[in-house]
């Protein structure tokens, strides 16, 4: 049987539950669909730091799947703009999107895509603190969980992974095998203190993250600096 694979891909910094929300449902998929192979790929197979003090081990390198079928690009903050200038990484994502049935993001993933050249002319979503600079990418931001434009998905930040892999699993196979994936995982979100109110989001609060992410990671590239700066 002829195995497709679905590259994770992985870069210094990123945002944790954005890679690991996904891989989990899609490793359970594949658990049950040996047709699925599922990589994490970097650059390297060098550790890589993230958001946290968890460390990161990729399992292939990008020369190592150089062209999977599926892809998901995470997320995070200054690192995350940091790798807008990594032209390794924009490449791999550039050319797997030449033979790619579906390209995927989550959280500022997004912007990773659109420096790639995979956002131009269509609807994308991201982290709500950085949707408008989805504009600097030719793209149209929209304040939804997911954004499905057929050859390109882009979630919201970091916990809507899950909602985007369990979507993703729902178009490979049905509603069925995505269902039994998210008993397998026990997906049922209560949080504590309810759904979000978004007329309460903390606006003001987070202008420093994103204006620090923006400035610190981009420090060397500052014509693109300043053109995600003024989308803000």
């Amino acid at each position: 049987m002829t195995q497709k694979t679905f590259a994770f891909v992985v870069y210094p910094g990123l945002t944790v539950l954005d890679l690991v929300g996904p891989l989990q449902v899609l490793t359970a998929y594949a658990a049950a669909e040996p047709s699925v192979r599922v990589a994490v790929v970097g650059e390297t197979l060098d550790t890589l730091d993230s958001d946290t003090p968890l460390r990161i081990a990729p399992s292939h390198t990008f020369a190592q799947v150089p062209d999977p079928s599926w892809v998901l690009v995470p997320g995070g903050g200054a690192p995350t703009m940091r790798a807008l200038g990594d032209e390794t990484l924009i490449g791999y994502l550039r050319q797997a999107a030449k033979t790619a049935e579906l390209m995927s993001s989550v959280c500022t993933g997004s912007l990773l895509l659109g420096q790639a050249g995979l956002l131009e002319g269509r609807e994308a979503t991201t982290h709500w603190t950085f949707l408008e600079t989805l504009r600097a990418f030719g793209a149209e931001p929209v304040r939804q969980r997911w954004a499905d434009t057929g050859a390109v998905i882009t979630a919201a930040g970091v916990s809507a992974g899950i909602d985007l892999a369990l979507h993703l699993v729902e178009r490979m196979s049905g509603p069925d095998a995505a269902r039994l994936v998210q008993f397998g995982i026990e997906y049922d979100p209560q949080p504590p203190l309810g759904p979000l109110d978004w007329s309460l989001a903390p606006r003001e609060q987070m202008r420093p993250f994103v204006d620090f992410a923006v400035r610190e990671g981009l420090a060397d590239l500052p014509e693109l600096r300043e053109k995600l700066l003024a989308q803000q």
